[in-house]
């Protein structure tokens, strides 16, 4: 199938209605029909401010995340139409694709 990867960058201390923002997009890819999606917890990284931001013994809340899927053109659309109507700020990267699945069901 053809359609998108689709990937948004956040860290683990920024929240959404008080729930962490990696986690929030995660429900919401569900909530939408989505057929899935994959949290990735990052050591360390840094952004368009130049900051590092990394995972420490006595504060994980700077630790980057990562959610990135497979979907659609109409599924990405919706779930950029949901983030943008919740007005969520988070970096994201958006890549045409080809995906599947192989193997016996």
């Amino acid at each position: 199938m053809q359609g998108y990867q689709l990937s948004f960058f956040t860290q683990q201390g920024h929240r959404h209605h008080g729930v962490p923002l990696a986690e929030w997009i995660l429900q919401e890819a569900k909530r939408l029909g989505i057929g899935g999606a994959t949290l990735f917890a990052a050591s360390e990284g840094f952004g368009s401010g130049r900051r590092i931001h990394a995972a420490r013994f006595f504060e994980l809340a700077d630790q980057p995340e990562e959610v990135t899927m497979a979907l659609s053109a109409p599924e990405a659309d919706a779930l950029m139409a949901r983030l943008q109507q919740e007005g969520v700020k988070v970096f994201y990267v958006k890549m045409p694709v080809e995906y599947g699945m192989l193997g016996d069901s």
